[in-house]
């Protein structure tokens, strides 16, 4: 297993440098960059450096004063500074290797109009991100699991009949307009005044106790997490009916059955680790997609600032550290979740060994 292991994190490197030289070389090609953001914005105010904290030489642009839309009117002196000060009078191959050497060590630069560190502001979003992506994934497990062994087992019967309808009408609703529809519902619409419209935690948060604080955060994040919850649920309950009812026929089963096992000593003892090896499976894709995928609607409809918007700010932006900042950042973390799904493997089933496999 520790060969394995090792392969597994040596094959981190070209895939991340992968990732990044798609990514990078992508951005040689898209119009706007922040230098034209930057000239868009003294043309429209005047207000030539606002907000702006200086480059850091880590990103990808054009470069030449000719290149520039709108920069006609604006000295060349003045484009080419800001070329230097953005790092940008480079050669691109120059500024990847800069980039990545940077990154290797962590070092991920700063953000070119928030000054503040690219870590720093991915610090100061993370734990909205984090609420919705873990508590998302615990809830979508703790009640789906339970629910599809339980639909195994009444396979057919008027339970499994209903709880299977409301589960593809919760996965045919939208997250956004299922999220619209618990705001209208329960924070301050046309019905209910019970939980908040914004933030993670109340305003007197640090006078709160221990419990107080707890019950807090927890009202905070109610409507926020069902919202990026619900969608889920269909995918993990079929999932592990399915695997259930695939286990449940096969031959072992009958044996121990034979044997007289009772039914809870032959599903949690025999047929559960079996059956749970696919659903486990599916953990890393679940918690990335609720990480990353639906975080942007969701923050954007309670009022959280979280790395979803912070993303597409930045790409909006044309806030380069931010997005390669993020994008290496976030690509590592799918990547070791991936290394830690195969462990979660050999700790539900110790008969596998993936050493002996790829010998």
């Amino acid at each position: 297993m520790g060969a394995y292991i090792l392969r597994r994190l040596l094959l981190i490197i070209p895939t991340l440098l992968g990732i990044m030289i798609v990514n990078f070389t992508l951005t040689q090609f898209v119009p706007g960059g922040p230098i034209e953001q930057i000239i868009a914005g003294i043309e429209g105010d005047g207000d030539v450096f606002a907000g702006i904290s200086g480059g850091s030489g880590d990103a990808a642009a054009p470069g030449g004063s000719d290149d520039y839309v709108g920069s006609r009117g604006l000295p060349p002196e003045f484009i080419e500074q800001l070329e230097r000060e953005f790092g940008f009078d480079k050669p691109p191959l120059e500024r990847f290797l800069s980039m990545m050497w940077n990154y290797i060590r962590f070092d991920f630069g700063e953000s070119y109009f928030r000054s503040i560190s690219v870590m720093d502001l991915v610090l100061e979003k993370m734990p909205v991100s984090i609420t919705l992506g873990l508590w998302s994934t615990v809830i979508a497990y703790l009640v789906s699991i339970p629910l599809g062994i339980r639909k195994a087992v009444k396979d057919g019967s008027r339970f499994d009949t209903w709880t299977s309808a409301l589960i593809i009408v919760a996965y045919a609703i939208p997250g956004f307009l299922f999220a619209i529809l618990l705001l209208v519902l329960f924070a301050g619409g046309s019905y209910f005044q019970i939980f908040p419209l914004r933030g993670l935690t109340s305003d007197n948060f640090d006078d709160l106790s221990v419990l107080g604080k707890i019950a807090d955060y927890a009202w905070h994040i109610a409507l926020p997490v069902t919202a990026s919850t619900i969608s889920a649920f269909a995918t993990l309950t079929l999932l592990t009916k399915n695997s259930f009812l695939d286990e449940i026929k096969k031959q072992y089963v009958i044996t121990a059955k034979a044997k007289g096992l009772s039914e809870s000593q032959v599903l949690y003892g025999h047929i559960f680790r079996n059956a749970m090896l696919i659903v486990i499976a599916g953990f890393p894709a679940v918690f990335i997609g609720v990480f990353f995928g639906g975080s942007l609607i969701i923050e954007t409809i309670f009022s959280l600032d979280g790395l979803g918007r912070l993303g597409f700010e930045a790409a909006v932006a044309r806030d380069y550290p931010v997005i390669f900042g993020t994008l290496f950042f976030f690509g590592l973390i799918g990547l070791v979740v991936g290394i830690l799904s195969d462990l979660m493997y050999v700790i539900v089933d110790p008969r596998i060994d993936f050493d002996r496999r790829e010998g």
